[in-house]
């Protein structure tokens, strides 16, 4: 049989090399940036490659280099909207940092499969780690491990450490909270994530500061999933007996399907019942009526991760910006004065 041409086959260095009337040594010290190589020889091996449409075999390059440029990512498979919008922050951070990213999602939560996910993670020769899995077993798990590559978490609540990137909730949830007040809403209810997830007690802890600072009646939490059919189950069942003039939902989701229960029950919103959801995912400003939600950077969020996570896996002394990131409430249609109340002067967030 005929031997394959490189039409037939990926192209190799030696492709590249013979395409460009070098040695196959001189691609690779091209590939590897050496200081030696002459511009127009690199911009001739260069346009070779552009030509042949090659691309470097990473494994082959990290078995020679010693290095893998892979940042992994451990994830819940049940991350919210939110979170997930930080993972493609990441790997557009780590892109842009020429690095590759992959991503073990946690089906459960028990420390046998966090330590198989972070054993997968490590087999790929990772340089780094990223955590967006803000479950209190998850990091009760890792602390009972002996991580060898640098790490960074994503919580919810204070950072705990030079490898924590923490988000204010709690004051994210007290804005949500103290906007009803504002709007003379004094029966609030709050529709809560899992008891397990760090983000779901910091929220639950803000709304509960605001509603004890108010010095109003304090409601049982309703725990939810952070699903919009969750919601909407809960908004059926509290529309049959109202003793309340506003819902704070833990996430955007659960706040999507109370609106819909209440369309579907006759509850007009904002009329008789104000909702504020939390996260400010894409589809908020679309819901009928549009979200009031909390906002949070993700895309930053995800960026400061990665630039954490680079500084202590390059050694540079490259400062990142503070560690805690603030959201900001974003009123829309959703919210409106409590009924039988005049509509209060414009607060501003």
């Amino acid at each position: 049989m005929p031997p394959e041409s490189p039409k037939e086959r990926a192209p190799s260095i030696r492709d590249v090399a013979k395409l460009a009337d070098v040695s196959h040594q001189t691609v690779s010290r091209v590939l590897n940036d050496h200081p030696s190589i002459r511009d127009s020889t690199k911009e001739r091996v260069l346009a070779a490659m552009a030509e042949l449409s090659y691309r470097p075999n990473r494994a082959a390059r990290a078995l020679v280099a010693g290095r893998s440029h892979t940042i992994g990512v451990l994830a819940a498979r049940n991350a919210q909207l939110g979170p997930s919008s930080s993972i493609a922050a990441i790997e557009d951070a780590a892109r842009a940092a020429e690095y590759y990213v992959i991503t073990a999602n946690l089906n459960a939560l028990d420390p046998e499969s966090i330590r198989d996910a972070i054993d997968h993670l490590m087999s790929q020769s990772i340089e780094g780690l990223v955590v967006v899995a803000p479950q209190v077993r998850v990091f009760d798990a890792l602390a009972s491990m002996s991580i060898q590559v640098p790490y960074v978490s994503l919580q919810s609540i204070t950072v705990t450490g030079p490898r924590a990137l923490s988000v204010d909730q709690i004051e994210g949830a007290r804005l949500a909270t103290r906007h009803l007040i504002d709007l003379g809403h004094r029966e609030i209810l709050h529709l809560a994530g899992p008891q397990d997830w760090i983000e779901a007690e910091a929220r639950m802890r803000g709304f509960l500061d605001e509603i004890d600072r108010a010095e109003l009646r304090t409601h049982p939490p309703i725990l939810g999933d952070w699903t919009a059919d969750f919601g909407y189950f809960a908004g059926r069942e509290l529309s049959r007996g109202r003793d309340f003039t506003a819902v704070f939902a833990a996430n955007d989701q659960m706040a999507a399907g109370l609106l819909h229960a209440f369309r579907d029950e006759g509850v007009n919103v904002p009329g008789e019942v104000s909702v504020v959801g939390f996260d400010d995912i894409p589809l908020a400003a679309h819901f009928w009526p549009p979200l009031t939600t909390v906002h949070e950077n993700f895309t930053e969020i995800g960026r400061r991760a990665v630039a954490l996570l680079l500084e202590e896996v390059q050694g540079t002394d490259e400062a990142v910006e503070t560690l805690q990131t603030l959201p900001r409430l974003v009123v829309r249609e959703s919210t409106g004065p409590a009924p039988g109340r005049p509509a209060p002067l414009p607060k501003r967030y």
